[in-house]
């Protein structure tokens, strides 16, 4: 499974390593992902979504349905 928030569509991104003599090298750097168990009272079910850390305090926010509802229309999210 992708490295890939499916609330905020956060993902890998690359940079540099740079040491003490200022030498560069390619690094990644990952999101903060957790699988999570969400209930979902509008159809009375329990759904796991792959979400980040911001992602679960935008649903703390905004409440799941609505935040299902953005990510699906922003294209983070196909199915739930």
């Amino acid at each position: 499974m992708s490295r890939v928030c499916q609330i905020t569509g956060k993902k890998v991104i690359s940079g540099n390593n740079v040491s003490h003599s200022k030498r560069r090298t390619r690094r990644k750097f990952y999101p903060n992902l957790f699988v999570k168990k969400f209930y979902l009272p509008e159809e009375d079910r329990w759904i796991t979504l792959k979400v980040s850390a911001a992602g679960i305090r935008l649903i703390n926010k905004k409440g799941l349905g609505a935040a299902l509802r953005e990510a699906k229309a922003k294209g983070y999210i196909d199915k739930y």
